[in-house]
């Protein structure tokens, strides 16, 4: 695997299925609970179907047919005014610290400015420590609880950003 071999695009229907197994493959990984995170999310087995709104979009990494991670931008469920999420952004362990995910987490906030969004959130597990790292170093900053409706009450880090 060479960086001229890897690939991001908008996720496409055929991507459903190895993105569901990086993601759920990361909450064993990092020994991350099941119940309340993306894991039990109903939209994990069906992401490319749950990103076709004209205020989101999905991203994945792909090295040739292989699906090795996602990210995406999502309006903030159940929450007034114009706040996005970052969503769902999970990596095979192959592509970690090679800077793809920094490469998709701005093109996620990219993706939300575009969008029209004026602020975005996130939350994520303490477990996830390089992510929260990389968050930390774009300017998000730490909120004492979470925000809209997510059903993510497992994760304990939110956190927002002006855009």
């Amino acid at each position: 695997m060479t960086k001229d071999t890897i690939v991001i695009r908008e996720i496409l229907p055929e991507d459903n299925t190895q993105l569901e197994k990086v993601i759920r493959a990361c909450f064993h990984e990092f020994d991350i609970p099941l119940e309340g995170t993306a894991y039990s999310d109903s939209e994990t087995p069906c992401m490319y179907e749950s990103y076709q709104n004209d205020d989101d979009v999905y991203f994945v990494i792909t090295n040739g047919s292989s699906i090795l991670g996602g990210a995406g931008v999502k309006p903030l469920k159940d929450y007034n005014g114009e706040v996005c999420e970052i969503q769902k952004m999970y990596f095979s362990p192959e592509i970690r610290g090679k800077g793809f995910g920094k490469q998709m987490f701005e093109m996620c906030l990219k993706a939300a400015k575009n969008l029209g969004y004026k602020q975005c959130y996130l939350e994520s597990a303490p477990q996830l420590k390089a992510a929260i790292h990389i968050y930390e170093a774009y300017g998000f900053k730490h909120l004492q609880k979470a925000l809209g409706n997510t059903g993510h009450f497992s994760c304990g880090v939110w956190m927002i950003k002006d855009l």
